[in-house]
Parts: C-alpha cells; structure tokens; sequence
C-alpha cells in the first residue's frame, strides 16, 4: 500500500456536555495538528499517489469552515468529539478525492486517514474507503 500524507492545523473553540466529559464540558478552545494519509494500492503511470501541493490545498478548504470558529454555533446540537470531527473533516476530503480535486494521478486512492492530535499525549482518527 502506497501512501502520501499532508499535515495541518486548526484552531476551534467547543463545549462537550455530558459528565464523561469532565472539565471539557463548559467552552473551551483546542488546536488540533491534522495528518490526512492518502492511500493506494498501485501506482499510477504518473507514479504518485496524489499531487502533495493538491492534497494540501484540499485539506486547507476543508478545514476553513472550521478554523477560528465556535463548533457549538457551526454545529448546533451536535456533539463535536474529536472523532466526530475526524469523521466530518474525512468526509469533506473523500468528497473532494472524488471529485478529482486532487489532480491527474489520483484517481486509484482508495482509502483515507483523518488523524487529530490533540496533544503529544493524545490522538484520535477515522480511516475509510474513498
């Protein structure tokens, strides 16, 4: 298996009621460094998984609508743990990986990994099918 993978950040704030929560139930803020992983099986006659600076743009967009925002108001009702937004963000991506939004060579990735590191202790992701 092949892959590429493209790092970035984003910076949100969000409250997780519940009592499994803790202290993260009121307001609070969090910066999550993204890792996505593109992958494939072979290789393409272009030999690349995908186009990096694509990728990276790719991500960039999905990323936006979330970037500096409160996910409570984005959200609302939702409960934005962080594999669920691990799960929104693949979404947007398997989306664009569809859509041919990662450029000539991309067409074979089969699988995407959205990974959030929540800290140099803790990370959270969804992996699945294109």
């Amino acid at each position: 298996m092949y892959a590429v993978e493209v790092r970035d950040h984003v910076m949100l704030a969000h409250s997780l009621p519940g009592e499994v929560f803790g202290p993260a139930q009121g307001l609070h803020g969090a910066t999550y460094v993204v890792d996505v992983a593109f992958f494939r099986e072979e290789l393409g006659p272009e030999r690349i998984v995908a186009d990096i600076g694509r990728a990276h743009d790719v991500l960039k967009a999905a990323l936006a609508p979330i970037n500096y925002a409160n996910l409570d108001a984005v959200f609302p009702g939702e409960l934005t743990t962080t594999e669920w937004l691990a799960r929104h963000i693949f979404d947007r991506l398997a989306e664009a990986a569809r859509g041919g939004e990662l450029g000539t060579g991309s067409e074979g990735i089969e699988r995407i990994r959205v990974t959030l590191n929540e800290s140099h202790i803790a990370k959270a992701w969804f992996e699945g099918a294109v």
